[in-house]
């Protein structure tokens, strides 16, 4: 079945593509190319993963100043129960008092996450921890605490005292070169050592909304000479919640409007083959390629027009969270191939006017639950804006 769909995204009677489908397949190509890095299994092994929680922190207000408490009433979420969003609260606050930008506390809070469930781990083969205050009995060779560190990061005592913890883990955490830049799961790696370096990159979107939630929307803020920003992550630029806008700029044609119902992305002027399109986050290459037009023709390296149908040069990329984003009418053969994995903010290539098109612009689409069809597009405004990215160009 051939892709002519344009700007009006997959028609409906497109089958569902499930994260699981698309991640089986993605291995099975990478096998057959044969040499892929040691983050080549990142998208492959840890899609998704997490429900979505009971608290709403859609619409909240970001305030880059607002200080977390760890005495306050908890927030409710279906994966965590109050004692350990109460430790999420100390490890954010550590990462306050340390001054570490908010995308530090996203990644520490993944990565506790991942170790303990944000839970302060005992370890059976460590009596002495047994005689502290914990919440439950680990038996990972001799690691203790939110974080799971082993003898070389303190005592026990210490390992077992949340606050140690996370300063140990933000201490060594911002000494990774560029790490407020670098995926999640490559940075977290870099501090734990661990045996499952993948694992970590399944929580981030949720550490993300508990961040939102006790630190005042402070996953939407993003670094610029030195202070923490709102709503401002636009091309290199990541937001602490590890997303950024593709490209700068307004919407023009939005999603799904009365005179475009079928519109599943939204479009966004910009001068062509000036204009570098990024990320939005990191992720997995699904599709790179020359979308076949109404007359299955694939000609992207000329101008489309109305009506031609199809996407021309157009890009998919898989993210955490079975999250896909398409980047539609480029103007030369897109900057990644099928299977890559992009950093957020990496440029994928440049925006044109190719296929169904009437100017240059970039088509910018977001689909859930791995659903590339029709069926899984989502309006991208509101979601881009609550992770700190916003396509108005507005800060």
């Amino acid at each position: 079945m051939t892709e002519q769909w344009g700007d009006a995204g997959p028609p409906p009677r497109r089958r569902k593509l499930r994260v699981g489908v698309v991640a089986a397949a993605l291995t099975a190509a990478l096998t057959l190319l044969c040499c892929v890095g040691g983050a080549a299994a990142f998208f492959l092994t840890e899609l998704g993963g997490e429900e979505q929680d009971d608290a709403t922190v859609a619409g909240l207000a970001c305030d880059a100043a607002h200080r977390v408490s760890i005495t306050r009433d908890m927030p409710r979420f279906a994966e965590y129960g109050e004692g350990q969003l109460r430790n999420a609260a100390v490890i954010i606050k550590v990462g306050q008092d340390m001054k570490v930008p908010a995308r530090g506390w996203v990644i520490a809070l993944a990565t506790a996450m991942q170790e303990s469930a944000l839970r302060n781990l005992a370890n059976s083969t460590v009596p002495a921890s047994l005689a502290l205050p914990h919440e439950g009995v680990g038996s990972d060779h001799d690691s203790l605490g939110l974080f799971q560190q082993r003898p070389g990061w303190g005592g026990v005592q210490q390992r077992m005292t949340p606050s140690y913890t996370a300063r140990k883990f933000y201490e060594k955490l911002v000494r990774v070169p560029r790490w407020e830049d670098r995926p999640l799961t490559v940075v977290a790696q870099r501090v734990q050592v661990s045996a499952f370096p993948d694992a970590y990159a399944k929580h981030e979107e949720l550490a993300g909304r508990i961040v939102d939630a006790l630190a005042g929307g402070a996953a939407r803020t993003v670094q610029i000479a030195g202070k923490a920003v709102c709503d401002a992550a636009s091309g290199a630029r990541i937001a602490a919640s590890g997303w950024t806008a593709p490209i700068p700029g307004g919407v023009g044609s939005g999603f799904r409007t009365a005179d475009r119902p079928s519109h599943n992305g939204v479009d966004i002027a910009a001068p062509k083959r000036v204009t570098e399109i990024h990320a939005a986050s990191t992720g997995r290459v699904l599709v790179a390629r020359c979308d076949p037009d109404h007359s299955g023709r694939r000609d992207c390296d000329r101008d489309g027009w109305p009506d031609k149908g199809g996407c021309g040069w157009f890009v998919d990329i898989l993210h955490a969270g079975g999250y896909i984003t398409r980047y539609c009418h480029m103007v030369e053969r897109p900057r990644v191939v099928p299977g890559q994995l992009v950093e957020a903010g990496e440029v994928i290539g440049l925006v044109g006017t190719s296929g169904n098109s009437s100017g240059p612009h970039l088509h910018f689409e977001v689909h859930v639950e791995g659903d590339r069809s029709s069926r899984g597009a989502i309006n991208p405004v509101p979601f881009m804006r609550e992770r700190g990215a916003p396509l108005d160009g507005n800060t």
